[in-house]
């Protein structure tokens, strides 16, 4: 059994493992963390979770100081006999306790070990649950002598102690971000971390080839690429085309991943798939056209223009590929949906006529179809997630 400390937007990380693993091997444990249990637990996999851990100890009730005892004595117990220095760090999580109660945990560890002549390390904790820059950063979980201990209160007070397994590796995401030779504020910027849900939202695993038609500068491409994923891009800019293939290149100069990549330009609203194409493409995932950024929400004239305007052209792209692609394929397909000042959120008017596209939504059993939606604060055009199926699918 594994626990994930799951990100900003916690309900899209669960959707995620939803995916993955399964309604049945999955389930909420508090409001930012979720319970997976399942033998193929991957994290490195992972988009919308910062942490996870394997669960070592689950209490039924508990407070800080149930947890801080067990803890103590584990830990001291097993670590008595060590040959090298240990480095912990101590997360706490769904607690009303201070950062100090968290060091005094460790502190009382690192006095016993003391006793019993081995040398431990306790990185410092500003606040009850270390960032995850400093998970990361620290290597904490990647070894047995680099030790992170999540510590979980749920709201019935069950308490989970776990070990972690890692921390996203922020410093591979930024590259991925900003370090590569090619990006464009203008056409936006989408995360890695969401691409990489995306794809997994996408659930499919067998062997084909994901497509991209609106793949930009590439994003979607290389996450799905350093997962394994043979990919197909395309664009209607030229300029977007060849920055694309440009970041193909250099991720395989820094990676030396083997999954094949083909970038093409094309308009998504008038593609023409060949042969080979229609019977390798197994998934479709994309950022669609999100309109122009707006800093303030607009004006309800010049929403419902630009509304318009996405909405026929995503309206046109669904039709024009759905003839095209097998009846099996899983579409993962991010739309705009606008945030006004109270928060209210206009969606597209397609989302109510997929039928008659030729599509129907998938609805998750953890997740309801509104908290599929990616945004950050103070943001006016949010990606709405859509989880697509033709409509004749078996």
């Amino acid at each position: 059994m594994h626990i994930t400390i799951l990100g900003r937007q916690p309900a899209l990380g669960v959707a995620e493992l939803e995916q993955l693993y399964g309604a049945d091997n999955v389930r909420w444990f508090s409001q930012q963390t979720a319970l997976v249990d399942s033998p193929d637990f991957d994290f490195e996999t992972l988009g919308g979770s910062q942490k996870a851990g394997r669960v070592v100890l689950e209490l039924d009730r508990g407070n800080w100081l149930t947890a801080s005892r067990q803890i103590v004595q584990h830990y001291a117990a097993k670590w008595r006999a060590s040959e090298h220095k240990i480095t912990l760090g101590i997360s706490a999580y769904g607690f009303k306790i201070s950062p100090r109660d968290v060091q005094k945990t460790g502190l009382l560890i690192k006095k016993k070990l003391r006793d019993s002549g081995t040398s431990l390390r306790l990185i410092p904790n500003p606040e009850i649950a270390l960032n995850t820059a400093a998970s990361h950063h620290n290597k904490l979980g990647l070894s047995p002598t680099k030790v992170e201990l999540l510590v979980v209160r749920a709201p019935n007070n069950r308490l989970i102690i776990a070990e972690s397994v890692g921390a996203q590796n922020i410093t591979a995401l930024a590259a991925r971000d900003q370090a590569r030779p090619r990006t464009d504020a203008f056409v936006g910027m989408l995360p890695p971390k969401l691409a990489r849900m995306m794809i997994n939202l996408s659930g499919d695993t067998k062997p084909g080839r994901l497509w991209d038609p609106f793949c930009g500068t590439g994003t979607v491409l290389q996450e799905a690429r350093l997962k394994g994923i043979d990919v197909y891009g395309s664009d209607l800019s030229q300029k977007m085309v060849d920055y694309a293939t440009e970041n193909m290149q250099w991720l395989d100069n820094k990676y030396r991943i083997n999954p094949q990549w083909k970038i093409f330009q094309a308009d998504a609203t008038d593609v023409k798939l060949n042969t080979a194409q229609k019977s390798e493409i197994n998934r479709v995932v994309c950022e669609a056209y999100l309109g122009q950024p707006f800093s303030a929400p607009p004006k309800p004239t010049k929403l419902t223009a630009v509304r318009g305007n996405c909405n026929h052209i995503i309206s046109q792209f669904l039709a024009n590929i759905r003839p095209q692609i097998n009846p099996s394929t899983a579409l993962v397909v991010a739309v705009p949906a606008w945030r006004d000042h109270s928060g209210k959120f206009t969606h597209l008017p397609l989302i109510d006529q997929l039928a008659d596209l030729g599509y129907r939504r998938l609805h998750l059993n953890l997740v309801s179809d509104e908290q599929l939606l990616y945004y950050r604060q103070n943001q006016v055009v949010a990606r709405e997630i859509l989880l697509l199926k033709p409509l004749d699918e078996n």
